[in-house]
């Protein structure tokens, strides 16, 4: 399962890169990108090697993954990987991450980025959620918000159903009700990547033709966005579900 958004440039050649890796370790992949109504040609871009499903508007990464989750829930496949249109891991590594949850006994399998070429804001504002997840649930998970994932039809309908469908942190709210559902989580680590093609961030934190050295004001915002969203659902909202519930007899 593969969100996307204005990835017409290096998309088809990281899904032919994904299904290379899967026939080499033997293994048949069915890919479904999820385009986030892009402005170039993310769609036809995709086509040759998957199936496409085109929101009609742009809606976020937050959203659009969880579509991207259902589709794939809608699919039938008995393992759904999901990984980000940006092409930012290498396909062997997918690969690897799926086959992790066929092998072990797993509910869910994480793809820990190691590597990683974020600018630091983006690495601090990461060690902040993992410290966060870790005094909500006592459990340390590695990459909190990793793209790279796999899981059972089953675990997964289960978290999909937890969070609403335009929760902007989805993989943030996941992590956290894997460990507070304590789930077996199998961590994997593979290498991150610079995204692909001439765009080195992109169009999310700015224009994407450039590196920055400050945290983008539209970043700034959407992590003030995001940490109201964690209160509400994973803080507030699992207080509410945790009170007993009076009842009457008649």
């Amino acid at each position: 399962m593969i969100p996307a958004f204005n990835e017409a440039e290096a998309l088809p050649i990281f899904l032919a890169e994904i299904k290379a890796s899967f026939a080499v370790a033997g293994r048949t992949v069915s890919l479904i990108v999820v385009d986030d109504a892009s402005t170039d040609h993310t769609a036809e871009a995709g086509s040759a090697f998957a199936d496409v499903v085109r929101s009609p508007v742009n809606r976020g990464h937050g959203p659009t993954a969880l579509t991207a989750y259902t589709q794939g829930l809608r699919s039938g496949a008995g393992v759904i990987v999901h990984v980000d249109g940006d092409g930012q891991f290498y396909g062997d590594d997918i690969v690897r991450v799926a086959v992790a949850l066929d092998r072990v006994d797993s509910d869910v399998v994480h793809g820990v980025r190691r590597g990683r070429a974020d600018p630091w804001f983006r690495r601090c504002l990461s060690a902040l959620v993992r410290f966060a997840v870790l005094l909500l649930c006592g459990r340390s998970v590695p990459d909190v918000n990793t793209p790279l994932r796999a899981y059972h039809p089953d675990t997964l309908t289960r978290l999909v159903d937890g969070v609403p469908s335009d929760a902007l942190v989805p993989h943030v709210h996941f992590s956290i009700a894997e460990a507070r559902k304590r789930l077996r989580v199998r961590y994997v680590a593979v290498e991150s990547i610079p995204r692909r093609g001439t765009v080195v961030q992109g169009t999310m934190w700015g224009t994407g033709r450039s590196r920055v050295v400050l945290p983008p004001r539209r970043l700034l915002r959407f992590a003030g966005r995001a940490l109201a969203e964690l209160w509400r659902i994973d803080i507030a909202g699992a207080r509410r579900s945790s009170r007993p519930v009076a009842t009457v007899r008649g």
